[in-house]
């Protein structure tokens, strides 16, 4: 099982999301929680050059992360709604 961080930047989106939509925001969160169980995970994609090693979908948001599996860590970097500046 893997340990979930999440940065600031996150952070601060995953509020914006909240404030928003509450069931977005609920889908978004399960779904960082899903990630603990890493590799097993739906929707997972790994990402050739991009900040970002990794993408999961949930409906029109992405979350991208990194994963550290050496100490089984997982970062979570960005969590965002799918538009033309998403990648």
């Amino acid at each position: 099982m893997f340990g979930i961080n999440i940065t600031t930047k996150a952070a601060r989106q995953l509020k914006k999301i909240e404030k928003k939509n509450a069931q977005d925001y609920r889908k978004v969160n399960a779904a960082i929680r899903e990630l603990r169980n890493y590799p097993n995970v739906s929707n997972v994609k790994a990402l050739t050059d991009h900040q970002y090693g990794y993408r999961k979908r949930v409906g029109n948001y992405r979350i991208f992360f990194d994963v550290q599996k050496s100490i089984k860590i997982i970062d979570v970097q960005e969590v965002g709604r799918r538009d033309d500046n998403t990648y």
